[in-house]
C-alpha cells in the first residue's frame, strides 16, 4: 500500500510544480490549448493543490500501515480526475497528446486505490465487506 500511495504522491506533486512553475505548457501538453491571462494564475493555484494532494499523502510510518483519510483523498481525486479527463478526450475539443495517457494513469490508480481501500476495510475487525 505504501509503494502505491508514494507512488500516486509523487506524480500529483510533480505535476502541481509542473503546474506552479509551466501552467501553459502542462496545459498545451494535457488538452492541446493555449493558456492565457487569468488562466495563469489559477493554473497556478491549481498546481499549489495538487502539490498539497501529493504532501498531504505522503506515506507516513505507521505500525498498523492504514492510510485512511490520505488513500480517501487520493482515490476521490483519482476518480474524478478520470472521469474528467475522460468527458474532455470524448468531446474532443481540448484534446493535447498527454490527455489520454493521463487519463489512463488516473483510471489505473482509481483501480488499485480502490482496491486497496477494500482490502484495508476487510483487515478491520468486525467489518464485513461485501465481494
Amino acid at each position: 500500500m505504501n509503494n502505491l500511495l508514494t507512488l500516486a504522491a509523487i506524480i500529483e506533486a510533480a505535476t502541481g510544480l509542473a503546474l506552479m512553475a509551466l501552467p501553459a505548457v502542462v496545459v498545451r501538453l494535457l488538452l492541446g490549448s493555449d493558456l492565457s491571462g487569468a488562466g495563469i494564475p489559477v493554473g497556478r493555484v491549481a498546481g499549489f493543490g495538487l502539490l498539497a494532494l501529493g504532501v498531504a499523502c505522503w506515506p507516513r510510518r505507521d505500525p498498523t500501515g492504514k492510510q485512511g483519510p490520505a488513500l480517501r483523498g487520493m482515490l476521490t481525486y483519482n476518480v474524478l480526475a478520470t472521469l474528467y479527463l475522460l468527458c474532455l478526450g470524448i468531446g474532443g475539443e481540448l484534446v493535447g497528446p498527454l490527455l489520454w495517457p493521463a487519463a489512463v494513469l488516473h483510471g489505473i490508480l482509481s483501480l488499485l486505490l480502490a482496491r486497496q481501500r477494500k482490502l484495508e476495510d476487510a483487515r478491520q475487525p468486525g467489518r464485513v465487506v461485501p465481494p
